[in-house]
Order: C-alpha cells, then structure tokens, then sequence
C-alpha cells in the first residue's frame, strides 16, 4: 500500500530555543512520507538560519521566508498554498509529536473515511518537560456549533483531508486564525473525527498569548460577532461556554 503524502505546516517567529527539536520529532516519526514546509515570519534571531540548516540535511524540509513579519495566519497559507500532499497537518515552532503521530493519525482517518480530525495532546513546560495535564478529546464528533462551546482542536494535532475537501486557508486575522480555519471547515459540514490518543505535546510559554486567556474575552466576543456574525446574543451565550470550557480545562 502506498502511504500518502502528508504536508506539515510550521509557521516560526523567534523559537531558535525550540525549532531544533520541533523538527526532530518530525522527522523522528516512523510514518516517512511526509514533507514539512516552514515559513519564517522574519525572526530576528537565528531561527531562520536553523531550519535552513536542517533542510541541507533532509530534503523533505523545505525553508520559505515572508517579505514583512504579518503573523502566523499568512505564513501557514503560504506554507498550504505550496503543500503537495493529501493530507495537511500543523505543528507550530516549539510544540512536538509523537513519534508514531503520522502513522497513528493517517490511519485513523483512512480507516473512518474522514475528511478532518484531531486527537488528544498533552503539555509541557517552557523547558520541555512533560507535565500531568492534558486536554482528552470528547467521544462524539466535532461539528460547528461544539468547536463554538470547547475549542477542542489544537493545530498541533489538526489533520484535513486536501484530496477530497480541498486546500483550506486561514483569514487575515492576527489572532484566532486557526480557530477559524477550524470553524470554515465545520460550517461546509465536514465534522471532525476525534482520534482519543495523546499525539502531540503543546509547550507553555509565560508569556504567549494562550497564557493569559482572561484578557481575550473580550475579543472573543468580538470574534464571533464580527468574523462568525453571530448575533449579540449567540456571541454572549458561546463565549460564556467557552470561559466555562476553558476553566475545566484549565483546572482539571
């Protein structure tokens, strides 16, 4: 059987400290057919010069640059626009997979015909150690109106299908873009199948912006009433859920 293609989307601003081993838990998994695709965002340290080091030394890494710093949202799509594979898949610059995350994931979705999905990861600290939480994926499948109460899908561990949906991209927006990208996919109707594994582990940094989430309540509102148009009253009741949501999250 042939194994398809996976593209791997890494935007990089700034993680000399954690690019090095993002990289090599990609190409430490035991699925090989794969190419991984990374968009510097005009880091002012050595983060550029790091990954292009590791695309001399393996061929499936390629290395692209963006004329003026623009967030993380442009440099996925210009990462997308360029993928070849069937499947599409995202790590950012300083989180890390399992080493079986490919083989597991890809054939969790040949296997349930799915066109998106997601699995359960764990976390990290800013050093890298492995830490007790963990956010475990619900049984049942993800449409638009869940992903409106939980934000469930990480873009660690996110998977869609470009074969039989098509490329999608994430909106002009500085923050929230991949949630949003979630959301379109769900809207078109094509749910997300939860694969209930520990696949990846996301690293908290103090000071990024998921660190300090009761200030963005506001803007989540905001969010959903401008990018989703939802009425006043469905953007107050979503964004309660997801206060509630992110607080057991938080605490359990």
């Amino acid at each position: 059987m042939i194994k398809p293609l996976v593209s791997i989307i890494t935007p990089t601003y700034n993680c000399e400290d954690f690019i090095s081993e993002t990289i090599e838990s990609v190409i430490n998994q035991s699925y090989d057919n794969w190419e991984l695709l990374i968009v510097d965002d005009c880091s002012t340290d050595q983060t550029l010069q790091l990954t292009q080091q590791w695309a001399n030394e393996d061929s499936r890494i390629k290395c692209y640059k963006l004329h003026a710093n623009s967030g993380s949202g442009p440099a996925r799509n210009l990462a997308i626009k360029k993928a070849r594979g069937e499947f599409i898949a995202f790590i950012d610059g300083d989180d890390i997979w399992h080493n079986d995350k490919l083989s597991i994931h890809v054939k969790f979705m040949v296997e349930n015909n799915a066109c998106f999905s997601h699995s359960s990861y764990g976390y990290m600290s800013s050093n890298g150690t492995i830490l007790a939480k963990e956010l475990r994926v619900n049984k049942q499948n993800v449409c638009y109106q869940d992903l409106l109460k939980r934000t469930e899908i990480s873009c660690l561990t996110a998977m869609y299908n470009a074969k039989k949906i098509g490329k999608y991209y994430m909106p002009p927006l500085r923050r929230k873009q991949d949630y949003a990208l979630w959301l379109s996919i769900l809207k078109d109707g094509y749910n997300s199948i939860p694969c209930d594994q520990i696949l990846a582990w996301y690293r908290q940094n103090p000071n990024s912006a998921t660190s300090k989430k009761y200030t963005l309540i506001y803007k989540h509102f905001l969010f959903l009433k401008k990018h989703e148009k939802l009425g006043i009253y469905d953007s107050l009741k979503y964004t309660c859920y997801w206060i509630i949501n992110g607080l057991l999250k938080y605490y359990l």
